[in-house]
């Protein structure tokens, strides 16, 4: 009897020990973006670096979703337009790096990544990128760097693509020239004066001349609200859901 019960409290323990480790990150569908979008998204942004799915990779998905966070990011802003873009053939993936450092090493990291999935996977035939503010520079670099045969879609949201005074010269950041076959370019630009990131600037860094990216000026108001700088990843994934 006594072995009995000893044995019972070892698998129990085992259960809830499996329990425990069996999500050891935040899964999409586990994040709020309502009540507790803030712990939510401290949540999101304590992932490990690199590229981390948000639910369970079958291996099967047609579609990529990644998104890439600015500086300083507290996550929350990620978590409605990730669950909004979200769907059954897509895998959605989240990328965290040293947005302390120059993006270009944490490019090649993030494309090295992208391969590793497209190689375990055969059904990808589609990749969505989205960058915001900082992310978006380092999102940028796919457009003269995308080799791969399978379609790539960047969207750049808020991004100040034009370089900033405290990064070109030490990062040696090069804004996009021209776009890659089997890739598009989306730029997502919002407005200025109401941007409490570069409302301040005397020009407008989200402004470039690439040829063939798609660039959209987002509305002044979104739900009522002001359209600023962490919103326009929403109003950008209310757009493309549409879509």
């Amino acid at each position: 009897m006594i072995r009995l019960e000893i044995s019972f409290f070892l698998l129990l323990s085992i259960v809830f020990a499996s329990c425990s480790i069996e999500r050891p990150y935040p899964w999409l569908e586990d994040l709020d973006a309502n009540k507790e979008y803030l712990d939510s998204g401290k949540n999101l942004m304590a992932v490990k670096f690199g590229l981390n799915p948000l639910e369970i990779k079958k291996n099967t998905e047609n579609n990529l979703l990644i998104a890439v966070h600015g500086s300083n990011s507290k996550g929350y802003e990620w978590i409605y337009p990730l669950q909004t873009l979200d769907n059954e053939e897509t895998l959605t993936l989240f990328f965290r790096w040293n947005d302390a450092g120059c993006p270009n090493p944490s490019f090649v990291i993030l494309n090295e990544e992208i391969n590793k999935i497209l190689k375990e996977n055969k059904n990808v035939n589609n990749i969505t990128i989205l960058g915001h503010s900082y992310g978006a520079l380092l999102v940028s670099m796919f457009s003269e760097r995308w080799i791969n045969e399978i379609p790539v879609d960047i969207h750049a949201i808020a991004g100040p693509l034009a370089g900033i005074s405290n990064l070109n010269s030490p990062c040696d950041y090069q804004q996009p020239r021209f776009t890659s076959t089997n890739l598009r370019f989306y730029e997502w630009r919002t407005q200025q004066h109401l941007d409490g990131a570069f409302r301040e600037l005397d020009i407008d860094p989200q402004i470039i001349n690439l040829q063939n990216s798609i660039v959209t000026r987002l509305p002044e108001d979104y739900r009522g609200r002001r359209l600023g700088h962490n919103w326009s990843i929403s109003w950008v994934a209310d757009e493309l859901s549409r879509k």
